[in-house]
C-alpha cells in the first residue's frame, strides 16, 4: 500500500469527536459518513435536544405557526454518532487528545472538530435578569417559554436591542396584536449589520407597523414587584415604561470558555482557523487535528482581503461544517478551501430583506433600484472602490448578479444598465455605519485583520 493509501485509509478510521451538537455538527458529521468515515463518531452537545433549526424560533415559533418541538434539522443519512447530550465540554488536552466534560468523563479522539456556536447575551445585572417575564431567546427551551409568556397576552413587550433577532421578535408580536417598545442604543434598527441609510428604513418601518421604536437610548434598570415579576423599565433619558414582559436581544457571545489552557487561538471573537478550517493555536502554528466550523469560526477570506470573518449565518454554517468535515479525513493534496459567500435573510413586518457579502466593511452605499421610501429596493456597497455587498428589500431577483460582482471584485460605483435602474440623481452616500470599537446589538459578521484594497482580485469558485 503506497504513503498516500496509508493515510487515507487511517484518515477514514479511527475517532472523531464533534463537540456541538447543532446546525454545522450535523452537517458535519453527515459528510464525514458520506465520504467514507467508518470510525467511531461521537456528539457532544451541552443542550438535552437533538439537532434543531434556529430560524424558525423568532419567526414561526413565536407566532404559533410551528410548535417549539417540531423544529427538529431534516437528516441527510444516518450517521451513526455515539450522543452525549446535555452535558456539556468543559476542558479540552491536546496533548493526550481529550475533551472533558461536564460530567467528569473525558473522551478521546484521534480528530476534533469544534462547532459550539454561539449562545445569547443575557441582561447584565443578575438579580434582573431573574425576574419572572425576562428573557433572552437562543434555544428551542428560551422559545417555547416566550411563546407561552406571548400566548398569555402581556399588557407590554419591552425588546431591548433592534439587530436582526430583536427586531423578527418585535415584527412577531405586533402580527400577534401585542403592543411593543423597542429600545436601540444605536441610531436606528440593524444600524450595526445594513448601516445607517437602511437602519432609517428599518426604523420607517417598525413605526408603520404600530412599534414604539425608542432609538439612542439605554435600559438603565428593570424593576420587579414583590412576587419578583418584571413590572417597570427606566431608560437613560429619565423615562420609565410599565411592562410585563422583556426580551433581552444584546447579541450573542462565542462559546470560547470551555477551551482556556488549551493553547488553541480561541478568544471572545471565535476560534482561529486557517481557510482549510484547521484551528490555530495561540502561536499561530496551525494544528492538523483540530478543525472548527460554524458560527464559533474566524476564518480568512480570500475575497474581502483575507480579512478574519466570524460569521453567524445559517448557510456559512453548513457550507464551514462540509469543507471541515471533508478535510478532515482527506489527504492534503485534496482539500480546500472554505470560499462561502457570506448572505443571510431576514423576515419582519412584511418584508423579506436579503443580503450578501459583507456590508459592515463597507464605506459608501448606493440605491440601484426601486425606492427607499416604499420599502422595496436593492442597495449596492461599496468599499475602497469596489463592490462589497448588496441587500435588498422584497427585491432578491438581483442579488446572483452582485454576487458575481463581488466575486470579480468589480468597481464602484459603476452602473449596470441592464440591471441599475437607479432614481435620478441618485450618487453613493456614506453607509453610516457606526464606529466598530463601540457595543451593537446589530452586525452579524465579525471584522478583524486585513481590508480589500487589491482590486486584481478575480474570485469565480465552481459552481455545482
Amino acid at each position: 500500500m503506497s504513503v498516500n493509501g496509508y493515510l487515507g485509509k487511517f484518515r477514514r478510521e479511527g475517532r472523531i469527536v464533534i463537540v456541538g451538537a447543532s446546525l454545522a455538527g450535523l452537517r458535519a458529521a453527515e459528510t464525514l459518513r458520506e465520504e467514507g468515515f467508518t470510525g467511531t463518531l461521537t456528539m457532544v452537545g451541552d443542550e438535552p435536544h437533538e439537532p434543531y433549526d434556529r430560524p424558525p424560533l423568532s419567526k414561526q415559533v413565536l407566532l404559533g405557526r410551528v410548535p417549539y418541538d417540531h423544529t427538529a434539522l431534516p437528516r441527510r443519512r444516518a450517521i451513526d454518532a455515539r450522543w452525549r447530550l446535555g452535558v456539556a465540554a468543559t476542558g479540552l488536552d491536546p496533548v493526550d487528545k481529550q475533551v472533558r466534560l461536564a460530567d467528569g468523563e473525558a473522551v478521546g479522539y484521534d480528530r476534533l472538530l469544534i462547532t459550539t456556536g454561539v449562545r445569547s447575551r443575557p441582561w447584565p445585572n443578575d438579580l434582573e435578569a431573574d425576574l419572572d417575564g425576562v428573557f433572552v431567546l437562543r434555544t428551542k427551551d428560551d422559545a417555547a417559554k416566550l411563546h407561552h409568556r406571548l400566548t398569555a397576552g402581556p399588557r407590554r413587550v419591552l425588546v431591548i436591542g433592534a439587530g436582526f433577532t430583536g427586531s423578527e421578535i418585535a415584527s412577531a408580536c405586533r402580527e400577534r396584536g401585542l403592543p411593543v417598545t423597542v429600545a436601540e442604543r444605536g441610531p436606528a434598527p440593524l444600524v450595526g449589520a445594513l448601516g445607517g441609510v437602511i437602519g432609517e428604513v428599518a426604523a420607517a418601518l417598525q413605526r408603520e407597523h404600530g412599534v414604539d421604536l425608542r432609538c439612542g437610548v439605554q435600559v438603565t434598570a428593570l424593576e420587579g414587584d414583590a412576587a419578583g415579576r418584571v413590572r417597570r423599565a427606566q431608560f437613560s433619558d429619565g423615562t420609565a415604561l410599565e411592562v410585563d414582559v422583556v426580551v433581552a436581544s444584546l447579541g450573542a457571545t462565542r462559546n470560547t470558555e470551555w477551551l482556556a489552557g488549551s493553547d488553541l487561538g480561541a478568544g471572545p471573537r471565535g476560534i482561529a482557523c486557517d481557510a482549510g478550517c484547521r484551528a490555530f493555536d495561540v502561536r499561530g502554528i496551525v494544528t492538523d487535528d483540530i478543525f472548527v466550523a460554524g458560527d464559533v469560526a474566524r476564518s480568512p477570506h480570500p475575497l474581502f482581503g483575507y480579512q478574519f470573518l466570524s460569521l453567524e449565518h445559517w448557510g456559512n454554517a453548513v457550507a464551514q461544517a462540509e469543507t471541515a468535515a471533508h478535510n478532515m479525513i482527506s489527504a492534503s493534496s485534496d482539500r480546500r478551501p472554505h470560499v462561502w459567500m457570506p448572505s443571510f435573510w431576514s423576515a419582519q413586518f412584511g418584508v423579506n430583506i436579503k443580503s450578501v457579502g459583507v456590508p459592515p466593511m463597507a464605506d459608501q452605499i448606493l440605491i440601484t433600484q426601486g425606492s427607499l421610501a416604499e420599502h422595496r429596493f436593492t442597495a449596492a456597497y461599496g468599499h475602497q472602490g469596489r463592490v462589497i455587498a448588496a441587500v435588498t428589500f422584497d427585491q432578491a431577483k438581483g442579488l446572483e448578479f452582485y454576487e458575481r460582482q463581488i466575486e470579480q471584485a468589480a468597481p464602484f460605483p459603476a452602473g449596470f444598465p441592464t440591471v441599475d435602474r437607479r432614481p435620478e440623481g441618485m450618487h453613493p452616500v456614506p453607509a453610516g455605519f457606526p464606529d466598530p470599537s463601540l457595543p451593537s446589538h446589530g452586525p452579524t459578521v465579525t471584522l478583524s485583520g486585513h481590508s480589500p484594497a487589491d482590486r486584481r482580485i478575480s474570485f469565480t469558485p465552481r459552481r455545482a
